[in-house]
Formats: structure tokens, C-alpha cells, sequence
């Protein structure tokens, strides 16, 4: 049951996210809604991937998502003759105490921005598998834990592109969502080269949360309810695409966990304190799409994985939910209300 200090919490997280929004969108123009699902990943304490091709912003994005918050950020670039070492840390024998001493590595952070992921090898790529799930880190036997909050936002070309690894589907599984930021819109192309074209505005851009902020909202999003039908909902999503004939893999049961976080963490920045279909509608693609893989059969007929999603979305009747103790009807089987709100809440 929702207390009166929880929704004091909701107001808080989405004042607190409506500035992080507002800061990043001066760096990214025209792409309000992957920077939405940026803070949408965050504050469901997932880890964000993004593929796309080069010179469209993904590294300015991570930057810029990073440097808004007052946290410890490092940036690791990725190259096939980075050790798994560089990132996780070393063990380095002391001469003067007779000890090992543990140097940390670069995934010791906060936040922690991949660059180009998938130009490394893929036993170095292995080395974030254990930091993304367990937010731990084992060397010689010791384990140590990592800050709080912890997220990676790792960016990738696409893997045709030369001198790419694919990332296996055990790394790819472990992250929550991925985005493809595109190209701008004429008008927003004509915006950076006013902003950008004589200096970075990553330069000015200060921070406008605090760490410890960030904490208090991801524990004010796991206050969020999500109905019984809701959670059905997405179950049943998930277990479509496992045995959709289009597919060889398909989603695994941290899939949906990573689903319904990111639904109530959406859920929260709507300034709602209940999830809704709708919340599981709109990131099932972002959610789902990148763990898939297509049968030989669908990449020959060009279906993606995104296109098999969102015929599973047509496909999977839409429970009727009810608000808590509002009596705002939602949604009717078979349907989609996405964008619809209840009276009296907000959006991001």
C-alpha cells in the first residue's frame, strides 16, 4: 500500500528528473524520448546500450546523462588490445607491507560510460558480466562491492561495421534497454550547429542531482504498484517470444524483471504510483528486441526483431486494469490507451 511519504517521494523524482531531462536535452536535441528512456533505465537500476552508427551522438548522450548527475563517472574506450584487467582492477604485490594490494579498475564508478563496446575482444567484453548483474567485482577470490547507484551506459556501432565484435547474448542480455538515437530532424540539425558550432555545450553543463538524490528516487520507484493483470501482461509478452516461429531465442526470465522495472520506473516519472499496460507497451521493444535472435528463415524474409515484438504487442490481449482506489477505468482487452493518463497526473 502506497504511503503519504511515498508520493512525497514520486513528487520529489519527478522535479528531480524534470531538471536531468531538461540538462540533457541542451546537449541532445530533438530526442526527447531517448532521453527519457536514458532516465527511465536509470532509475530502474538497469544499464542502458546504444547502438547506432557513428557521428549521431551516442557518446555525447552517455556524457551528458553522466555529467548531470554530481556522481563518480569514468570512461573507459574499448579497443581489441584492452586488458579485462584495465576495467575490473589488479592485484599488485606490495614490497614494503610484504602484501597484495588491490588497484581498482575503471569499472569502479558510478556511472560508468563504454565507448565503442563492441571493439573490444570478447574476453574483455566478459569482464563487465559480473559488475552489470551482481554489481560486484571478484579478484583472486575477494569480492568488492560497487558504488551506489551503478550504471553502465555502453554505446556500440552496428556489428557489420569493420573491426566490431557482436556482443554474446549473455552481455547483451544484462543490459535493460537499448536505443538507436537516429539521425536529427532538419530543424534540429540547424539547432547544434548554433549550439555546438562554436563550442561543446558539455563544457557549461553542471550538475543538477546528486548521487545520493539518485539513490532516494530508485528506492522511491520500487514503491510503485503494479496489479496482478500488469504483471500477467508481461509475462505473457515474454513467454510469446519463446515460442514465436520467427524466433530461435527468445526472451529470458531476467527479461521480464528488467520489463516491469522499467515499466514502474516509467510509471514513477508519469508522476503515477501505479504501473500501467501502457507503461509495458511502450518499452517492450526498447526491452525485449535486443535479446532476440531471428531464425534464418526471418532474416532471409528481413524481419527484425523489433518487427516481431511489436506483432507479439498486436497479438497479446491488453488486460483491464484499474487504478488503485481512483476508479479511472483503464485499458479494454485487445487495445492500447498509450498516452492516455488519468486526471490529475503529470508526464515527463
Amino acid at each position: 500500500m502506497t504511503t503519504y511519504e511515498d508520493r512525497a517521494s514520486l513528487t520529489d523524482l519527478t522535479t528531480t528528473a524534470e531538471r536531468v531531462r531538461r540538462s540533457v536535452e541542451g546537449v541532445i536535441e530533438g530526442k526527447p524520448e531517448v532521453v527519457r528512456l536514458s532516465l527511465t533505465v536509470l532509475l530502474a537500476e538497469g544499464h542502458l546500450l546504444i547502438e547506432d552508427v557513428p557521428g549521431v551522438g551516442k557518446t555525447m548522450l552517455a556524457k551528458a546523462l553522466a555529467r548531470s548527475i554530481d556522481c563518480s563517472v569514468r570512461r573507459i574506450q574499448f579497443t581489441p588490445d584492452l586488458l579485462p584487467s584495465d576495467i575490473t582492477g589488479v592485484s599488485i604485490f606490495d614490497q614494503q607491507q610484504r602484501e597484495f594490494e588491490f588497484k581498482p579498475g575503471a569499472i569502479f564508478a558510478q556511472i560508468v560510460i563504454g565507448d565503442e563496446i563492441n571493439r573490444a575482444s570478447p574476453k574483455t567484453q566478459s569482464a563487465l558480466l559480473e559488475s552489470m548483474e551482481e554489481r560486484q567485482v571478484t579478484i583472486d577470490g575477494h569480492s568488492y562491492e560497487l558504488p551506489d547507484p551503478f550504471m553502465v551506459v555502453a554505446t556500440q556501432n552496428p556489428v557489420e561495421m569493420e573491426g566490431t565484435y557482436p556482443l554474446p547474448e549473455a552481455q547483451r542480455d544484462r543490459f535493460m534497454a537499448r536505443v538507436s538515437i537516429g539521425y536529427p530532424s532538419a530543424e534540429a540539425e540547424l539547432q547544434m550547429l548554433d549550439v555546438h558550432g562554436s563550442l561543446s555545450p558539455l563544457d557549461d553543463l553542471q550538475p543538477v542531482a546528486h548521487a545520493h538524490d539518485i539513490v532516494k528516487l530508485i528506492e522511491a520507484v520500487r514503491t510503485v504498484h503494479v496489479a496482478d493483470p500488469v504483471r500477467r501482461y508481461a509475462v505473457d509478452l515474454v513467454a510469446a517470444t519463446r515460442t514465436h516461429p520467427d524466433l530461435r531465442l527468445g526472451a529470458s526470465p531476467r527479461a521480464t524483471l528488467h520489463l516491469l522495472r522499467a515499466a514502474k520506473a516509467s510509471a514513477a516519472l508519469s508522476g503515477r504510483e501505479y504501473a500501467l499496460p501502457d507503461d509495458v507497451q511502450a518499452l517492450a521493444i526498447a526491452v525485449l528486441a535486443h535479446r532476440l535472435l531471428p531464425t534464418a528463415q526471418a532474416q532471409l524474409n528481413r524481419r527484425t526483431a523489433e518487427q516481431v515484438v511489436l506483432d507479439i504487442l498486436q497479438r497479446t490481449p491488453v488486460p483491464a486494469t484499474q487504478a488503485p482506489g481512483s476508479g479511472y477505468p483503464r485499458n479494454v482487452p485487445g487495445t492500447s490507451t498509450y498516452g492516455q493518463q488519468p486526471p490529475g497526473t503529470r508526464r515527463l
